[in-house]
This record gives structure tokens, sequence and C-alpha cells, in this order.
């Protein structure tokens, strides 16, 4: 696999992304791309992919391998995915009133025989191979033998990503190109991909491109890396120079994030926080109020139970970290408090004192509830040309959307927010021109707006830079401080866990009792 792009441009259809751009890949090496949200980096990758153009400037040579022998796999790629599903969602058609969509089963087959239709009679060879599925080496290595007749629209974040790198390894594709693909992976799938990236590259076969946010957990197979910032290449060479600048850069610096900025971003956060309480009555509340009631808890789907006789209590000032591993029901558990699991109705579960489905309307919750989560940011790029600011006004309004205008003051606060996170004087910018990590950074800054009761974070920081991400962190530590908003955050990274996060719910599938709490 041999690339070779010199003085070309990345454009779509309505402006040029990366002015100029020239790079190649040698056959046997191994390449990271790397850089800040909105670099550029995403840019260059869904150029390789097809997905944007690359155009020649004037004297150039471009050799690239075909859209239709690459494959990508990305926290994008999931979230469209879903995105899809949802779309051509027929349960109004189905008996029973439930469209499982595709199974990870299909999916993957369709990988190898795109004309495939969902529904449609299988040709006998591919029935047999279709049946034959869970003995696929690639099947096994990404751990999915389970979950292969399962509808993806209910598989957890990281089993949806284990598929398509399932897909992809039997695509037969002679490039993959991984953006971000530890991101929400526990442990031990994090262990399983390391081999498998090392594995893969040693063979040469597909050829493999690694793009990530940080330099954090890089493969040994890596032996070069492209980095962008400002839309364009900052550097390109062997990994050893490279981490050779990293070493300069941190020993130049005080940290990402200084002792004075530190002090401004605090004040900002008071500023921010001031301008929304003039929208977002604060309701009197006092510690150890019980906000969340689950008792005997299970919920599952065909005789398999996620959740199994799950007692546990939120008491308000009570900031508790949820975790476990890939599929062991961290988001299901997240969704009973939303209301976005439907079988929240056959559990003795109450909110704010009332048990769901005795009457309570779905509004008065949402008010106390600010989320962020996998399946609010497919619902949001469904919503790609909603502006920055009415992005964070729709937070007073629990709306996915804004229906009808802002008022001066809703703007005036949104634009104190955006301040908070980078983004001042891009308010009027589109959601879905975005990078994927921006957009979380966005949804994080909505979900907080309005000093929420309970603030939900499923894996928040899912595509951050690390300048991003130390400022989400610190903006949901100077939340927990503030006394009106108890915290519920899921994530696998142990850095990302806060100080403040003293009591955890640990998930242990498959075991009895399948869950444990720890009080630090």
């Amino acid at each position: 696999m041999q690339i070779k792009i010199q003085n070309c441009r990345i454009e779509n259809s309505r402006s040029v992304l990366i002015p100029e751009l020239s790079w190649q890949m040698k056959e046997g090496e191994a390449w990271l791309v790397i850089g800040p949200n909105g670099g550029g980096k995403a840019d260059f990758l869904k150029a390789l992919a097809g997905e944007l153009k690359l155009v020649e400037n004037g004297e150039s040579q471009l050799s690239t391998c075909p859209a239709s022998d690459v494959e990508l796999v990305s926290l994008e790629r999931a979230a469209r995915l879903i995105q899809e599903e949802r779309e051509n969602d027929e349960s109004e058609y189905v008996e029973g009133g439930v469209d499982i969509g595709r199974t990870g089963r299909f999916f993957i087959l369709q990988s190898k025989y795109p004309k495939l239709k969902k529904g449609q009679l299988l040709p006998p060879e591919i029935e047999e191979e279709a049946r034959f599925l869970e003995n696929e080496p690639a099947v096994k290595l990404c751990g999915i033998e389970k979950i292969l007749d399962r509808g993806l629209k209910y598989m957890s974040t990281g089993e949806i990503r284990r598929t398509l790198l399932a897909r992809a390894l039997i695509s037969g594709k002679k490039l993959l190109i991984l953006s971000d693909p530890f991101a929400g992976l526990d442990i031990q799938s994090r262990t399983i991909l390391f081999d498998f990236f090392n594995n893969i590259v040693s063979k040469n076969s597909p050829a493999v491109i690694l793009g990530m946010e940080r330099w954090h957990e890089i493969p040994d197979a890596i032996t070069h890396v492209l980095e962008f910032s400002e839309k364009k290449i900052s550097f390109c060479g062997p990994r050893a120079e490279y981490e050779a600048l990293m070493a300069k850069r941190k020993a130049s610096e005080e940290g990402a994030f200084s002792a004075a900025e530190k002090q401004a971003f605090e004040e900002n956060f008071a500023g921010a926080v001031d301008a929304a309480g003039l929208l977002s009555a604060k309701e009197g509340g006092h510690q150890g109020q019980v906000l969340v009631e689950m008792h005997q808890v299970k919920v599952g789907w065909d005789g398999k139970y996620v959740l199994d006789g799950l007692d546990w209590t939120l008491k308000e000032g009570e900031h508790w970290l949820v975790r476990g591993p890939n599929g062991s029901g961290k988001t299901t558990f997240l969704e009973l408090i939303t209301g976005d699991n439907m079988q929240v109705f056959s559990n003795d579960v109450r909110i704010f004192g009332n048990r769901r489905g005795s009457g309570e309307s779905i509004w008065d919750i949402k008010k106390k509830l600010g989320i962020v989560s996998y399946r609010l940011h497919v619902e949001y790029r469904m919503l790609g040309g909603t502006s920055l600011r009415d992005v964070i006004i729709s937070g007073f309004r629990d709306s996915i959307g804004l229906y009808g205008a802002g008022t001066d003051v809703e703007c005036a606060a949104a634009n104190k927010w955006l301040t908070l996170a980078g983004f001042s004087g891009r308010e009027n910018e589109s959601f879905g021109t975005l990078s994927y990590g921006e957009q979380r950074a966005i949804l994080i800054l909505r979900s907080a707006v309005k000093s929420p009761k309970i603030l939900i974070l499923d894996e928040p920081c899912h595509g951050l830079d690390e300048s991003y991400r130390e400022k989400i962190l610190k903006l949901i530590s100077l939340i927990c401080e503030s006394g009106s908003t108890t915290v519920l955050h899921v994530t696998h990274d142990p850095s990302e866990v806060l100080p403040c996060e003293k009591h955890i719910l640990e998930l242990h599938p498959g075991e009895n009792p399948m869950y444990k709490i720890i009080i630090k």
C-alpha cells in the first residue's frame, strides 16, 4: 500500500477545508494521525476514506487507495450508523411493533455483499456463511460472538465499535483507518485492540492508519506521525522525532492549563452560572435528599439480563462514578433514569419521589436533568444545521433543537457558556460543521447550562483532545463543587475519574450479585 498526495487540497461541496496538503505513505510504514479538535485531522481521514474531495492544486501528484478499498472505523461512523438505523426503523409496520433493524451478523455480511437488503432471503451459500460467522477469527478477535444477532440499535457504544472493527477486518479492504479506536473501550477490549493493531501491522496486510486525539497509549507498531493544527500539517516524520518534539513541548509549558488560566476559567464559570441563573429557577434542596431510588431492578432481552436485582439510591450531593466492562449495562442503567428505556415502567424506579409510570410528567423530570450521551449526540447530528448558540439555549428548554428564537437573556447566557469552553465568536457556526470532539464539548455545555438537579454524563470526553478534555473535566469539578447539581459519571478512563466522585457503582455481568457499591 503506497499513497502519495502532493500539492493538493481537501474540500467539501461548500468550501475548502485544508488548502494545502502534501504527504506520502510507503509500504511497511504505520502512521499515527493526530491533532487538536477542529485542526484538520478528521478532514484528512475522511478524505482518505473518500468522504471528502482531494483536489489537485496546479502541478500535483495524487495517488490514493480507491474509496471502495478503504474502511473507516470512527466514533462519527458509529454515530452515523445508529442514525441510519433510526431513520430506517419500521416498527409501525412490523407485527408486535418492534423492528430490531439490522443485526450485527447482517451488517458484517453487508461489507462483503453490499447489495444485501434487510429482510431478503439469503442465497444458500451466503446463508451458510452467515450461520458460521461466529467462527470467523475477526469476530472472535473483537469478542462479538454473543451479540451477532442483536440489533445494532440495542448495542452499547463499545459493542458497536467492536462490530465495526470486525466488519472492517472481514471486508477484505486494503486500507483500514481507525479513528480514536480506544475511546469508550474497557481494559480488556483495549488490550485486544492493541494486540490486533500490532499484529496486522507486522503482516502489512491490510495497511492501517491510526487517528487519535491525544498522545497516549500509542501502539508500538507505529513508525511515523502526521500532526494537524489550524487546518495544516504541523509535523510529519518518524515517531522518534515526534516523541522528542512532545518532550520539548512538555518541558517548555507549565501545563495545558496554567494556574492563571484555571483562575480565569473559574471566574468565567461563575459568570456563566450567574447568567444562566436568571433563566432557571433553582429549587430548594438539601444535602442527603433522595433523588433516585431503584428497588430489585431487572432489565434484559430474550431472557438474558444486563441488570438483575439492583438496589440503589442517589442522594443529593453524592457524586457517583459508574463503571464496568463494555456491555455490562452502564448505559441501560442511565436510561432508566432519563426515561429512554421502556423497561423502567415494569420496575420500581422512583425519580424525585415519584415512581415512573405513576402519571408523572416526563417534562417535569427533564427539567431537573442534564444529559450527555451517545443517544443525544446522535439526535443532534440529525439537526446539524442548528447554530452553536441555539444548541446551548435548547438546554434551557429541554428540547432537541430550538423551536422559536432565543430571548436576549438566553442568547447572552449562551454566549458566556460558549466563551467558557473556547468557542467565543463562533456562536453562529452550525453544529454539523464541527468535529466530533467539538460537538461533544458543545453538548456538555448544553447539559450544564441550567444547573440541573442531576447531571448524567455517559463517556463525556469521547473524541476530546487534551485541551478540551482538561477544560471539560475542570468544568465538571466546578459543577460538583457548586452544590446545586449531583453528578452521575460513566467512564472507562481512570484519568477522568474526579476527586469528588466518592461513590462507585461497579457492574459485574454474569456474576451474582451483578453489581457492587464502593464508597471511598
